[in-house]
């Protein structure tokens, strides 16, 4: 018996292949939408972990910005605190740079020299005196040059005849002198010793 099918069996199948066609295509849709959806989730969690990361390293970078100036800080108290010593140990070698001077004047003076004056201006000091005659007077340059532990570099500046009255009756010959030396530096040196003369 030969069975004949008269329903339109080939839009049947048509419509099957376009439900077929369309439940693909919404398939697509779906892992195509879900994989933009992990991607997403994914980029959000590295940007996530990079914010953490750039955080972490802002703070560290904060925290060293903080040391370097507290490091800062500390040199300048340090600087400063060493410029205070040096200058209280500079203070404290001149306190009794003039009784060196005096105490070296009287020393290195020869016999029948005298001061009439004695000024200081920074590390110059100025003489004037009076000699019984020019040899005290080379003497006494001498002396300032070879044996003076707080004085150098002596400069006579000039001698001058001087008539001193003894008496109503008598009067002495004698030299008039000025003659200028310098100090020996006591200030700190850089390792942070002074330079004191050397005892004799």
């Amino acid at each position: 018996m030969i069975l004949i099918n008269l329903l339109p069996y080939r839009e049947a199948r048509r419509k099957q292949r376009k439900q077929a066609f369309f439940s693909g295509l919404a398939l697509a849709a779906l892992v195509g939408l879900l994989a933009i959806a992990l991607a997403w989730v994914l980029l959000q969690t590295l940007i996530g972990n990079q914010q953490s990361r750039n955080s972490y390293l802002q703070g560290e970078i904060d925290r060293l910005d903080a040391q370097i100036k507290d490091i800062a800080t500390l040199r300048e108290e340090i600087d400063s605190l060493t410029r205070r010593q040096n200058a209280v140990e500079a203070l404290q070698g001149e306190r009794n740079l003039p009784v060196h001077v005096l105490n070296e004047l009287a020393r290195i003076a020869p016999e029948g020299v005298y001061f009439t004056s004695v000024k200081q201006d920074n590390k110059e000091v100025q003489l004037q005196g009076l000699a019984q005659t020019q040899e005290r007077i080379s003497e006494l340059l001498r002396n300032t040059s070879r044996d003076a532990q707080w004085l150098l570099n002596p400069r006579l500046g000039e001698i001058k005849l001087a008539q001193l009255a003894a008496n109503a009756r008598e009067s002495k010959r004698l030299f008039d002198f000025s003659m200028k030396v310098t100090i020996k530096s006591t200030t700190p040196e850089p390792d942070g010793k002074a330079s004191a003369p050397a005892k004799g």
